[in-house]
């Protein structure tokens, strides 16, 4: 893989408090769903993930807050690298945390299918990098960027959000390139939120609730 360059981070900055109560996860329905209603503040962000929950917008004018029994992960240990995909780690150059809302733009695409990311989604992201706790791993080639992805870091827990790629291989190697610096970060789990087949292919499992919570409070 080419060299890596990012972007230092200050200690992650603790914002205002949520001033909302969740209820717990196990009080998902049978879709995954726990709750609607809150805001997109970074207090109120970070609150949810500790708590094992994460948003998505139900219908087009509700936030919903989501634990899916069984929840996707990705081994640290088990990313599965293909021969072809080692030689796309060698053909882009990969960047941290120097284009987030560039990413997260990508990402957002309206022209992608199952499409979710709003706009005040990436304002609520973007105040969420500046203190410090969302994160992007980037791809370049020949100078543009042509592929990423993003998620939110707490503790030894990396969240991941969404990925996009214009380059074949692009986000793959994204995902090469996270659970690297995962690594050095000594951290123990990677939250991918629901199991998908391409996820499946590089690695990724389902795990029950209970099983995620009890990692996820060891890792914050």
């Amino acid at each position: 893989m080419n060299a890596m360059r990012d972007v230092p981070l200050l200690r992650p900055i603790e914002p205002a408090p949520c001033p909302w109560e969740f209820p717990l996860p196990q009080a998902a329905n049978e879709h995954g769903m726990v709750c609607t209603g809150g805001d997109l503040e970074p207090g109120t962000l970070l609150t949810a993930y500790r708590m094992g929950l994460f948003p998505m917008p139900f219908g087009r004018r509700h936030l919903g807050w989501w634990s899916p029994d069984p929840r996707g992960v990705l081994p640290l240990d088990g990313l599965r690298v293909s021969r072809s995909l080692r030689a796309s780690c060698r053909r882009y150059e990969v960047r941290i945390n120097t284009s987030f809302s560039e990413v997260m733009t990508a990402c957002a695409d309206p022209r992608r299918p199952h499409g979710w990311i709003t706009r005040d989604f990436i304002s609520a992201y973007a105040r969420l990098h500046q203190l410090g706790w969302a994160h992007c791993v980037e791809t370049w080639l020949d100078g543009e960027l042509v592929g990423g992805l993003y998620g939110v870091g707490i503790g030894r827990l990396f969240a991941g959000e969404s990925m996009f790629h214009r380059e074949p291989d692009a986000s793959k190697v994204a995902l090469v390139a996270l659970v690297d610096h995962l690594h050095t970060q000594h951290a123990q789990l990677l939250d991918v939120q629901w199991l998908t087949p391409h996820l499946a292919s590089l690695g990724a499992v389902n795990i029950d609730r209970i099983e995620y919570l009890e990692r996820l409070a060891d890792a914050i």
